[in-house]
């Protein structure tokens, strides 16, 4: 069977399951839909956890600006990590020891405030729409390509199956089809990398091979008896194309520091993260499905930055001075021409890959800017339809001409996808890598709309419009709230900020700058009060949204960045922001309500701490 019809079939068959599961794990209760009835085991929590967590932006993003940034994509790489063990050890078990099981919730209650729980619903969907417009773009990216429909109405599909068994099964269904999905997701990650580290280095061990010799096809063109690891051959290849040294990071160190701990301590405040830990009986479960969930994800991330190489090796190797067609080759002259293969111009009709052919030669020079790493075209392609160049080259409405002499653009989200194929893999692993592109996109979408619709449904309605609302209505409430939320995820999809692991970077930044100050306050800070929290969110993600809000929609210059930091790292310098302000405006206002602190301290002591203390003195 062809890619497309191998595509077909499997990712038909694991949507059936994901509806299936739906179907058979379908919410009858507001406990079912907000957090499964709080009987998940925690085996399956980590499992489910992991698949909430390791998004679109894991699978596709993450391999793919590692892929083209290099040095530099290492920042998502431990932001990330660091991130989720920070939440694990950090916060997860004494939010689940104060029982409120939304962000939100947990502002209102400890800040004793409906104003500060209105602020925290308005942070929460707000983070949550930008996390999940990645996710949908991840959708249509992978529909765009392998089921050869327009990107938009490849999002569209993507809302069909997330509105069914996400408004339908509530976190009930969205936890056991995570488990589903993530057990799709890995197994699609880890096959494709498992046969490109044979080929190119010959160790089936992609973690192992990313730091070895190259051997294979590549391999057998360097000098007998020469040794060249990959990452050397990888280095070489970007400095005779004059990019940065693939080793070598571009960005500066305060960019760098500042990237990473936005993407650490916004992990820590992403609101479907943090619920997934009352899903389990007990805190002790909390704790366990942390550490489960820890080892799913460390599979895929350990092997990330390897697939990112791989693909740039292949990348670099097969495109780097090919001719486009055939009978251009024939006429270069050259005794054996390399010729673009299928997938390229595949690709090309997705619109997620362009060439200019600048000089007229039917070539395809990829090519760095002054050795400094430009790696596309200034923007993106807008093609012309139905018309191709003089050499076959899909023609493009603008002349995306950046100051240099590159003719090729490449998306870096299809890098991971692209990857088979540019691999020649069998086309069943093409088509199980697009069922994991979309098993992770989807899992994440589920989880982030539940968010929303529990925010609109139990904090703004129940907790302060309607307090009287019957479970019946509130259920209702939460349903109709996850509908308009999936409309509107798909609205970001089709219009998304910029690549699937920017765009979910700035979500990061977003809860960093508001959701983390206020939860470690609460948890940390007996004196901690609710206009000083208040004022401290609204200042930390207003900064932090007007930052990027400005840089990436206003048109404004990187000469004006605030110390070099670029958007996606401004949420560190928001969440500095709220800790001052926050700290500042509590102690020069009254103190929490005595039973506040209270409870603030019996979060963090276990029971019996005091009897224990008082018989061994």
């Amino acid at each position: 069977m062809d890619v497309q019809a191998w595509t077909f079939v499997i990712v038909g068959l694991t949507f059936a399951l994901y509806i299936g599961i739906a179907i058979w794990s379908r919410a009858g209760s507001t406990s079912d839909f907000y957090v499964a009835g709080g009987g998940v085991h925690p085996i399956a929590n980590g499992m489910a956890t992991g698949a909430d967590w390791m998004s679109a932006a894991s699978f596709l993003g993450m391999a793919g600006a590692i892929s083209f940034m290099g040095y530099d994509g290492s920042v998502y790489l431990m932001g990330w990590t660091g991130g989720y063990v920070l939440l694990a050890l950090l916060l997860a078990p004494y939010l689940r020891k104060f029982g409120k099981f939304t962000v939100p919730d947990f502002v209102g209650d400890r800040y004793y405030s409906n104003f500060a729980r209105l602020v925290a619903v308005i942070c929460a969907i707000f983070v949550s729409f930008t996390y999940v417009a990645g996710q949908m773009r991840g959708v249509g990216v992978v529909f765009s390509r392998f089921l050869e429909v327009d990107i938009t109405l490849g999002v569209l599909i993507g809302m069909g199956i997330v509105f069914f068994y996400a408004v339908l099964g509530g976190m009930k269904g969205i936890t056991y089809t995570q488990v589903a999905q993530y057990c799709v997701l890995i197994f699609a990650f880890m096959v494709p990398a498992i046969f490109i580290a044979i080929q190119l280095t010959g160790n089936p061990i992609p973690q192992i091979g990313f730091g070895g010799d190259l051997a294979g096809e590549i391999g057998s063109r360097i000098a007998a008896g020469e040794q060249v690891s990959l990452l050397d051959k990888l280095d070489g290849l970007n400095e005779e194309l004059g990019f940065a040294r693939y080793t070598d990071g571009s960005k500066s160190t305060l960019d760098l520091f500042c990237i990473t701990a936005a993407l650490m301590v916004g992990t820590a405040g992403l609101p479907h993260v943090i619920i997934r830990f009352y899903t389990v009986p007990k805190v002790r479960d909390a704790r366990v499905s942390a550490f489960w969930a820890l080892l799913f994800i460390a599979i895929l991330y350990t092997t990330a930055p390897a697939i990112g190489a791989f693909g740039r090796v292949n990348l670099l190797d097969t495109v780097s001075d090919s001719y486009y067609s055939q009978e251009v080759a024939d006429a270069s002259g050259l005794a054996s021409p390399k010729v673009i293969p299928d997938w390229f111009k595949k690709w090309e009709d997705s619109g997620l890959l362009a060439w200019v052919d600048k000089n007229g030669d039917g070539k395809i020079q990829y090519l760095g800017k002054d050795g400094k790493g430009a790696d596309a075209f200034v923007g993106k392609p807008a093609f012309v339809e139905e018309q191709r160049g003089e050499h076959g080259q899909r023609m493009v409405a603008n002349a995306l001409v950046a100051d240099n002499d590159n003719e090729l653009y490449v998306d870096q989200d299809i890098m991971v996808l692209a990857n088979p194929e540019i691999a020649k893999l069998p086309n069943w692993v093409i088509g199980l890598v697009a069922a994991g592109g979309l098993a992770a996109a989807l899992s994440t979408a589920a989880g982030l709309l539940l968010v929303v619709s529990t925010a609109i449904s139990h904090d703004l309605f129940k907790k302060m419009l309607t307090p009287d609302i019957s479970e019946k209505n509130e259920l209702l409430t939460a349903r109709i709230a996850a509908a308009i939320a999936v409309c509107g995820a798909g609205y970001l999809g089709i219009n998304p900020p910029d690549y699937v692991a920017a765009t979910v970077a700035f979500a990061f930044g977003l809860a960093a700058s508001s959701f983390f100050p206020a939860i470690i306050l609460g948890i940390f800070v007996k004196r901690a009060n609710r206009e000083g929290v208040i004022a401290g969110m609204i200042c930390g993600i207003g900064f932090t949204a007007g930052y990027i809000v400005y840089f990436k929609f206003l048109g404004g210059s990187s000469e004006h960045l605030l110390l070099g930091i670029s958007p996606e790292g401004i949420g560190a310098v928001g969440m500095a922001i709220n800790f001052v302000v926050s700290f500042f405006v509590s102690y020069i206002t009254k103190e929490p309500p005595k039973e506040v602190q209270e409870l603030v301290e019996s979060i963090r002591i276990p029971k019996g701490a005091g009897e224990a203390h008082e018989i061994s003195a």
